[in-house]
């Protein structure tokens, strides 16, 4: 068994290799090119992608990146597979080490799995990967948190919110999409009041029209919502917030709306709500129901 960095010639067989060993999920070409390429650690040292072989197949795989945030420099898990036929071999565990011991001499103190901010493909383990909870839990990590993504069925929900927003224009609250001449002022926003939500909200410009949409009062803005900002193209929202001096007024729920009400034109029957937090929120205004759920493990590495 030889342990390797992963090349782009890999690509299509260990695409094939998450397609056919991940039994809840699938991922396009695209979509994995954005979660390993367009990775914002990919081009600066803070990842590392292996690949596990043996006679020329490729038996397991795992990426690893590392973000610096405000609460420090932590390590990702953030994709991993091994051949279902090959596990309890040692593959799992030595793909890990690796990417471990990479962690360390990069200053990382601890590691999550999945949960990784910017750019994830899903924001924790599915518990149903029974195996990957037992694994991860053998090698150190420890269940701190949940989370769960909904799913918001679009075809015949109202999305209409042209009498809402004139109530709220009275009050001197306006609400419009994005144009790309804001990017530096909305992107500053996000800096200021959601740091972590920066290289998610500004993929929004990526796309015409803008995927985002922003709350205004008094001419500043407060509020923004935005779609289709991470795994592209698959009927994802968010993120959303909306400044303290602007919650209670339904900003929230009209920003949402429009966010849907563009997913709905294009043809989506369904929107994913991930990572979520107020499911009464969703669930009061749009009727959305909680599809997955997710367990968050992390490990410390202070030994």
């Amino acid at each position: 068994m030889e342990i390797r960095e992963f090349e782009k010639r890999d690509l299509e067989e260990v695409l094939a290799l998450c397609n056919h060993h991940m039994e809840y999920d699938s991922l396009s070409k695209e979509l994995f090119k954005e979660k390993i390429f367009d990775d914002p650690a990919h081009t600066s040292g803070y990842s590392l992608n292996l690949v596990s072989e043996k006679r020329n197949e490729i038996l397991g795989f795992l990426s690893g990146v590392i973000r610096e945030l405000q609460e420090g420099t932590i390590g990702y898990i953030k994709l991993m597979v091994v051949h279902s036929s090959y596990r309890r071999k040692g593959i799992g565990r030595e793909l890990y080490k690796r990417v471990e011991e990479f962690f360390l001499k990069q200053g990382v103190r601890e590691v999550r799995v999945y949960d990784v901010p910017f750019n994830y493909f899903m924001p924790g383990i599915d518990p149903r990967y029974t195996p990957a909870i037992s694994f991860f839990e053998t090698m150190g990590f420890k269940r701190f948190s949940d989370t769960a993504n909904m799913i918001v069925e679009l075809e015949n929900q109202n999305l209409n919110t042209e009498s809402h927003e004139k109530k709220l224009a009275n009050e001197g609250i306006v609400i419009s999409r994005a144009e790309s001449k804001e990017r530096d002022e909305v992107l500053q926003f996000i800096e200021d009041n959601f740091p972590n939500w920066v290289f998610e909200v500004s993929n929004a410009f990526r796309f015409s029209p803008i995927t985002l949409h922003i709350a205004r009062y008094r001419g500043k803005i407060k509020a923004f919502a935005a779609h289709n900002c991470n795994n592209f193209n698959t009927g994802w929202f968010g993120p959303m917030g909306t400044h303290v001096t602007l919650r209670g007024k339904g900003v929230g729920s009209i920003l949402l709306k429009r966010c849907l009400g563009d997913m709905k034109k294009e043809g989506l029957k369904h929107a994913t709500i991930p990572w979520v937090g107020p499911i009464r929120f969703y669930s009061y205004y749009v009727n959305a129901v909680v599809e997955r759920v997710f367990w968050r493990y992390r490990k410390s590495l202070l030994y």
